[in-house]
């Protein structure tokens, strides 16, 4: 069978790559469930997992902890695979505060949100891939393991359209509305389509090119691809396939069903408030009931309507999500598609927390009477229900947690860079140097002095998001080009930081759990760690691993621990470096390797245009 993906790289496997790979291989070939990657930083485990990957005729899934990292690993797979689908997956929210109330305050928090539009279009053009073809890569976060809409819902309502067919203008019009397009005679956006005569201009979610249709004597009599800016042809077509704008999507029967259902669930629930002597959030819930029931009935369509999805899918109470999982392909009832978990140590535990998260959130809103009982089944995967829809896993991680040592059938070590770089040498020095009086802030800027004279780059790591901001500031008062990084900032403006970093434009990046794993900075000579010695998770012995990994990609590399006292953290952590390095060093000796620079073009990690 003819492989459909065609992996490019200037590089061949080198270091410890042939052999993982070879493993990694045989593993899935002899059918093992899980398997694990134990890669330090800098050796090549994307170029790995690409090297399995091209190996098997299957779509392939990989689930990132943040969307940092997978921005980073989008644009490496859509690097090593330029001829196939690589997608990005992540929630679409710039701002996101999900809705909730406090009794003990009574006060109810309304769901706010702030849609990011290419990120939306992102999604739907992964979600449409998955549906046509089979060389697809879906870079994704641990978003991917919530509520979606039904896969059936989305692809039974695509429009398909081919050149000669009988299709009346109101026709079309009728079926674009259906399926929830809405018309416009202004600016065409995102979902929106414009009609001029008998021609059609319909702006899909997943693209940012016009699908053009023509009319003539009730058939198409023109179907092509338009720039969305030059209003110029791309092409022309033959046939084309036109998916929903939307992924909660349902057809008039299941709607009608959907609402005798929910208005049977809203009477039993009204009388159960009423016995009890609960007329306010008996009230509130029929209000709000009755408004959205309304919706639905005249657009189909209603603010929150994810809320509803169990009845609008027919699903049973309890019954598991439709996620992204959900349209992934299957094969006699299993999964049929590769799953990459990646820096397993942090993807895993948010996988297994997520669902217990919304859970609570959701039954103070039901209890109160904001929402109906079935909104609970409006939520993420529980780990075991993840855990039976992703068939075979490779984990991979640097350092593994106890449960992927535990599942994998083998773990397969990564330890020796291409490059031959070792890992970083590592210096403890004192939070508070007390025969200087120095502080740790004194001493670290000393250190970036050089690393502004040679035009290198620093990480700086922090304990929390105040101070990472804080020390920006003072970094800058001292004539650094400095900035910061951490959860608050938005989702494309991390991809852009990071790529300005690497550029020059700033040279100390300041951040407190972002800049852990994964992240991929060769020019990056010094990584320091502030207040090492505050014993917890950003400084066990897993987090003090990833972060100096940061600093691994450059014969230069060098680690600041700043701590008073020696923790036990600090300590296996450090014992761990020896080890590898001394696996390295032999390494190097035995093949006569001299150290050098990984080089790693600077790209965007996100296209949008």
């Amino acid at each position: 069978m003819e492989k459909i993906f065609k992996l490019h790289s200037e590089y061949q496997p080198s270091g410890d790559q042939p052999q993982a790979i070879e493993k990694l291989i045989a593993g899935l070939k002899k059918g093992y469930r899980c398997q694990t990657l134990l890669g330090v930083t800098g050796s090549g485990k994307t170029f790995t997992i690409a090297s399995v990957i091209a190996n098997f005729n299957k779509p392939v899934l990989v689930i990132a902890p943040n969307k940092t990292l997978a921005a980073q690993l989008y644009r490496e797979y859509k690097n090593f695979f330029p001829e196939n689908s690589v997608n990005y997956f992540v929630s679409y929210y710039d701002y996101y505060q999900p809705e909730a109330y406090l009794p003990v305050s009574d006060t109810y928090i309304g769901k706010e949100a702030m849609i990011n539009e290419e990120i939306d279009r992102l999604r739907h053009q992964a979600t449409s891939a998955l549906l046509t073809r089979r060389d697809v890569v879906i870079v994704a976060s641990v978003s991917c393991i919530y509520n979606l809409g039904v896969p059936l819902n989305y692809a039974e309502n695509t429009i398909h359209l081919n050149k000669g067919q009988v299709i009346t203008r109101g026709d079309l019009i009728r079926q674009l509305v259906k399926i929830q397009f809405e018309r416009t005679k202004g600016e065409l956006k995102r979902g929106f389509f414009r009609v001029r005569g008998d021609v059609f201009e319909i702006l899909p979610a997943s693209s940012e090119v016009i699908n053009y249709i023509e009319i003539a004597d009730q058939k198409i009599s023109k179907i092509g691809l338009m720039d969305v800016f030059k209003k110029s042809f791309l092409n022309e077509l033959e046939e084309i396939v036109i998916f929903p704008p939307k992924h909660f999507l349902s057809n008039a029967p299941q709607r009608e069903e959907a609402i005798k259902e929910i208005k049977k669930e809203l009477k039993e629930r009204l009388e159960y408030f009423r016995k009890r002597g609960k007329y306010l959030e008996a009230e509130r819930l029929e209000r709000r009931t009755r408004y959205d029931l309304e919706m639905l009935k005249t657009i189909g369509y209603c603010h929150g309507v994810e809320n509803y999805s169990r009845s609008l899918a027919g699903k049973l109470a309890g019954e598991p999500p439709d996620t992204l999982l959900s349209y992934f392909p299957q094969k006699n009832s299993q999964p049929d598609f590769i799953t990459i978990i990646d820096e397993s140590h942090i993807s895993l535990p948010q996988i297994r927390g997520m669902y217990e998260g919304d859970r609570s959130r959701k039954e103070i809103l039901v209890e109160y009477g904001w929402r109906l009982p079935s909104a609970l089944d409006n939520r993420p995967l529980k780990f075991n229900e993840f855990e039976e829809r992703i068939g075979q896993v490779i984990f991979t991680s640097a350092t593994p947690g106890a449960f992927e040592k535990e599942k994998s059938s083998q773990i397969v070590e990564q330890i020796v860079r291409p490059t031959g770089i070792t890992d970083p040498l590592i210096e403890v020095r004192p939070v508070l140097n007390k025969k200087t009086n120095e502080s740790q802030i004194d001493d670290l800027v000393k250190e970036l002095e050089h690393i502004k004279e040679r035009k290198e780059r620093a990480i700086v790591n922090t304990l929390t998001k105040r101070i990472a901001e804080d020390l920006t500031d003072f970094l800058k008062q001292k004539n650094f080009a400095a900035t910061y990084m951490h959860s608050e900032t938005k989702t494309l403006e991390r991809a852009k930081i990071l790529t300005d970093f690497r550029k020059g434009k700033y040279n100390v990046l300041v951040g407190v759990n972002l800049l852990r794993e994964g992240l991929d900075f060769p020019e990056v000579t010094l990584v320091a760690i502030l207040d090492c010695d505050r014993e917890g998770f950003l400084r066990s012995e897993t987090s003090l691993i990833q972060t100096m990994g940061r600093a691994a990609r450059n014969v230069k590399g060098k680690v600041i621990f700043y701590a008073d006292q020696m923790t036990g953290s600090m300590r296996r952590a450090i014992e761990e470096v020896e080890r590898r390095r001394k696996k390295q060093e032999k390494y190097n000796k035995e093949h006569n390797i001299i150290p050098k620079n990984i080089t790693k073009k600077i790209e965007k990690l996100i296209n949008l245009d």
